[in-house]
């Protein structure tokens, strides 16, 4: 039902093995695409999840990182170490400057490997369709709701379809507001004629190889507002400094307080997931644990305030 679309980077994959069972027995279904060159995480990542007994879908030809040019490396893992575990599917990213003929040259290597296509800026909808044939009711079709429209979905008609929205805004973390809408996708997916949904969690869909100097440290965490139709929202717990580089333990602090204090507030309208705890046990400290760590609890608790909700 929920796919949440992951980059290959170190904290969204410890993000995927920590909360592994989670996304298994809610049957969650996590994209993964790989954007470092060494592959031993996403191995790593990936047997986490069959040992959980859940599911996953990689990208084998990426549009970002290190692997962009050449997926070779990753369709090689995905035959050396998976072919034989229909629980790891093969993702064809459908991009913007690719053929008809190279998007079903990539579906066929990876025939083996149940492989689902992604659409994310393909233009030739009608005639992929029918160069597929009947292969296009037999494949997962996730849609990348910003690049394609419901003309462009209409030609990609099977039971297994699935529309990911981006509802992270990106800002500089200094210009964030403290709540604003985040999505209302996970109450209205069937409505748009899918079954399944998904998002780039508190990330987004812009890639980002590494960020830089954090004048502000912002600490992003969703929740379901029963107020308002069970829409989700999103908070934005921003650091008081914003003018300096330096200290970025202090300003995260700062940020860390603000959620504490609302949370005790009784109004934060938060699920208290395991994410939540390990917030307030940082406080209780006095830790840092880094900015790294700071988002992969915030993914955490994202994932789990989804399973949460539709359990």
């Amino acid at each position: 039902m929920y796919h949440p679309y992951f980059r290959g980077k170190q904290f969204e994959l410890i993000t995927i093995r920590e909360t592994a069972s989670v996304l298994a027995s809610s049957h969650f279904l996590p994209i993964i695409e790989p954007v470092k060159e060494a592959l031993s995480g996403i191995e790593r990542t990936l047997r986490a999840v069959c040992d959980a007994h859940g599911k996953a879908v990689v990208i084998v030809n990426p549009y970002h990182g290190e692997h962009r040019e050449d997926g070779i490396g990753i369709s090689s893992l995905l035959e050396q170490g998976f072919l034989a575990n229909e629980a790891i599917a093969a993702g064809v990213l459908l991009k913007k400057d690719m053929s008809v003929h190279d998007a079903v040259a990539c579906y066929q290597q990876h025939r083996n490997h149940n492989p689902a296509l992604i659409h994310a800026g393909f233009t030739e909808a009608k005639s992929l369709a029918n160069a597929l044939g009947s292969d296009v009711a037999e494949t997962r079709h996730i849609f990348l709701e910003a690049h394609c429209g419901k003309l462009y979905r209409k030609h990609f008609d099977a039971p297994d379809r699935v529309l990911l929205r981006d509802g992270f805004k990106r800002r500089r973390n200094a210009d964030y507001p403290f709540v604003e809408e985040f999505s209302d996708l996970h109450i209205t997916f069937p409505e748009e004629g899918m079954n399944g949904f998904g998002d780039f969690l508190i990330v987004g869909d812009d890639f980002l190889e590494s960020g830089g100097p954090a004048y502000a440290v912002a600490i992003h965490l969703t929740f379901i507002d029963p107020d308002k139709d069970d829409a989700m929202f999103i908070y934005h717990f921003v650091s008081t400094t914003k003018d300096t580089p330096t200290d970025p333990a202090g300003k995260f602090g700062e940020a860390l307080k603000k959620l504490i204090d609302l949370l005790d507030s009784g109004n934060s309208k938060l699920l208290e997931t395991s994410a939540i705890k390990e917030f307030r046990e940082l406080h209780a400290k006095g830790h840092f644990p880094g900015l790294g760590s700071v988002k992969k609890l915030s993914m955490k608790h994202h994932i789990e305030t989804l399973a949460d909700y539709l359990s």
